[in-house]
């Protein structure tokens, strides 16, 4: 698989509803949702089943639980160095766990699921880039 495969999968849901907990191109996803859905176009069958969360889930727990689970699938790359086709997670408040998440399209765009929106493309600008907490690679990616 290469970049543009994953950049070119993850536009394709680019216009699903947001609807938490779900994976559903053209029906709903969240950003978890989407990550999963460009997984499956693009490796394959998901490597864990997703358990039940709620929308504050990161912050009830306490516990970095997105980030632990992007660590058992995705290689680990600095933030600093994301390109198209990779995963950014991000922290909305330094002491809070890491909840959000987008599949680059570019070195200034991601794709991404949020509540009360479809899914879009959009910039990564301030805004985003001073919550970036991790960024991956896919498996497998041909760079």
């Amino acid at each position: 698989m290469t970049r543009a495969d994953i950049v070119a999968a993850a536009r394709r849901w680019i216009g699903t509803p947001y609807r938490h907990q779900a994976s559903l191109i053209h029906v709903g996803c969240d950003c978890l949702g989407l990550v999963r859905g460009v997984w499956r176009e693009v490796v394959g069958d998901e490597p864990e089943a997703t358990p039940p969360y709620t929308p504050d889930w990161s912050e009830a727990l306490g516990v970095e639980t997105l980030l632990d689970a992007a660590q058992r699938h995705f290689t680990p790359i600095p933030c600093s160095d994301f390109r198209a086709g990779d995963v950014i997670v991000f922290r909305f408040r330094e002491h809070l766990p890491a909840r959000h998440l987008g599949v680059a399209t570019s070195r200034t765009h991601m794709a991404h699921a949020h509540s009360g929106a479809c899914v879009a493309e959009v910039p990564i600008g301030a805004h985003w880039c001073k919550r970036i907490a991790a960024a991956f690679a896919f498996p497998g990616v041909d760079d």
